[in-house]
């Protein structure tokens, strides 16, 4: 039974996720604190052992490198969760919001069987990369902070930055020394999609801007927006606050 894109099995399994979270929350809501983070850090590995998935099982590590954004989400939630800092739970609301995209818009994976190990190491740990930082704010284990708001624009853009060098980088070792695929093809990675688009979405900034690196940037006021909704009613409260104490003053 193939995945599919949009289509019955599809949309099951995006009802499935929600589900999983939803379950979650209820379950974990009138546990103990030792319960929570027991059952929240357990889950915040799904992702890890994605990552050593794909590096052992396709006998190509150089195209398998945890550079994607949902990659580097995996690596970072275990901290998140353990530490329950503050500046990482609220720069992975913008990584999970990746991850969950990567389920919902899964051209490239649409071919996957459902009930093989490649399909389960890509759903899974997606699903959970987005709902453990959901539930990490649901149970509040963290809180929204606006004042993040600067630090994960300026970290995933220093990610990004770092990534897009380590692919020309990497390209280029491989062409100076004939690496190649399985297929036989000189290997050519493209990690977080900065040198050519591999989704729509990502396909329509290209069509506007015909750059690589640059045209993943127009993807910035989307996120300010995204980032402006989920803390809206937090900046509000602050103006509100500010215009008190200027009034009382």
């Amino acid at each position: 039974m193939l995945w599919g894109t949009f289509g019955i099995v599809h949309i099951a399994t995006l009802l499935l996720s929600a589900s999983m979270i939803t379950v979650l929350y209820f379950i974990l809501r009138k546990s103990s604190e030792r319960v929570q983070t027991l059952v929240l850090g357990i889950l915040s590995f799904t992702g890890i052992a994605a990552i050593i998935f794909n590096l052992v099982t396709w006998n190509s590590p150089l195209e398998y490198l945890p550079l994607h954004l949902c990659s580097l989400s995996a690596m970072v939630l275990p901290f998140a969760v353990f530490t329950r800092s503050r500046v990482l739970n609220n720069l992975l609301l913008l990584w999970g919001l990746g991850a969950i995209l990567a389920i919902v818009v899964n051209t490239a994976q649409a071919n996957y069987e459902v009930f093989s190990l490649t399909f389960a190491f890509y759903y899974f740990p997606h699903t959970f990369e987005f709902g453990v930082v959901l539930l990490m704010f649901l149970l509040g284990r963290v809180k929204l902070d606006p004042r993040c708001i600067g630090s994960t624009l300026a970290i995933t853009f220093l990610a990004y930055t770092a990534v897009h060098f380590i692919n020309l980088a990497v390209n280029d070792y491989c062409a100076a020394n004939e690496v190649l695929d399985w297929a036989g093809n000189v290997v050519k990675v493209n990690y977080m999609y900065s040198l050519v688009p591999e989704n729509p979405i990502f396909a329509l900034f290209y069509s506007i801007c015909p750059y690589e690196f640059w045209y993943v940037l127009l993807s910035m006021p989307i996120i300010i927006v995204y980032l402006a909704a989920i803390y809206a009613k937090q900046i509000l409260r602050g103006i509100k606050e500010r215009k008190n104490k200027e009034h009382r003053s």
